[in-house]
């Protein structure tokens, strides 16, 4: 059990959106179920990993992947937003992980600012704006839309801050292995999520967000090509990484194809929903070879303790 664990939830309730998008509701409703019954399961596990291994709230690496837990719930929540029970229960959840987690992250920042920050600073960073935008989505589905736009506002701000400090590092150590981790999707997936926000406070009655959500859809397919790119350097390196890892890529290709299909909805482009129904299946295809990876290496050996911070992290 490692701290972004929700990470595979996360992955399979935007997928399961991206498929409803679509109409492919068998594969949507399994993959619901899938992520529903994972994520208790998952908080019991990780309660039980964080007695035993001491997790430390002011060890970033540790409070900004929990950050996947907060935004697991807001995607199944999204998903399951016709039921306001389990909406009602999951924002709750959501919003206790955030008021816990958020004032950690920011005191904590706060005292590293500077070389401190960037000497650190990766894709997985990106998860305080992804679990802060979910809260704007799951606000919006119960049409508190004020707070929705609290919210989404304060993620597009961490946004900005992340990525600067993420780019500042590739500017300092173009060479840093962590650059080249499958997290670093999320640099994209924190960009689709806010698209998807903005188009779930427009539904709630807020017509003005739509140029803000083109740009934030405009921000995340600018982000493609040079993930692509940096995804291409890893698999050059032929450096196995532990399987939980590679749902923080799966994450944001499903995000961009549920963006996607929002923004062509929002803007009448339609020639967008091909777009989204591509993204669609190569999210579906890499959620399929994840999951059957990391089934395959139930009860091997865990990794050399030896490995990086960041391997130890993750």
């Amino acid at each position: 059990m490692k701290p972004d664990t929700f990470a595979a939830v996360m992955a399979t309730g935007i997928v399961s959106i991206a498929a409803l998008d679509h109409g492919y509701r068998v594969i949507s409703d399994v993959l619901i179920v899938l992520a529903a019954v994972a994520l208790p399961v998952l908080i019991v596990a990780a309660a039980t990993a964080w007695k035993r291994e001491s997790w430390k709230l002011t060890d970033l690496d540790v409070s900004l992947r929990l950050c996947t837990y907060i935004a697991a719930c807001a995607v199944v929540a999204a998903r399951l937003a016709e039921h306001r029970v389990v909406l009602w229960i999951l924002a709750a959840m959501a919003l206790q992980g955030w008021l816990s987690l958020a004032p950690v992250v920011a005191r904590r920042m706060w005292r590293d600012r500077g070389a401190g920050l960037l000497d650190r600073a990766h894709g997985g960073w990106e998860l305080a704006s992804v679990a802060t935008s979910g809260l704007a989505i799951v606000f919006a589905d119960l049409k508190m839309v004020f707070l929705a736009v609290l919210f989404w506002a304060i993620a597009i701000g961490v946004y900005l801050v992340m990525t600067g400090l993420i780019i500042g590092r590739a500017v300092r150590d173009p060479a840093a292995p962590e650059l080249v981790q499958p997290d670093i999707w999320i640099l994209m997936g924190g960009a689709a999520i806010a698209t998807l926000a903005g188009d779930h406070i427009h539904k709630a009655g807020l017509e003005s967000v739509r140029p803000v959500t083109v740009v934030t859809w405009f921000v995340a397919t600018v982000w493609i090509p040079p993930l692509i790119y940096a995804t291409l350097q890893r698999f050059r390196r032929r450096r196995e990484l532990p399987p939980g890892l590679w749902w923080a890529a799966v994450f944001p290709l499903g995000m961009y194809s549920s963006a996607t299909y929002a923004t062509a909805v929002e803007t009448g482009w339609n020639w967008l929903k091909i777009v989204s129904l591509v993204s669609f299946w190569i999210a579906f295809v890499a959620w399929l070879i994840t999951a059957f990876h990391a089934l395959s290496r139930i009860g091997s050996p865990s990794a050399p303790a030896g490995g990086t911070r960041l391997d130890r992290a993750t």
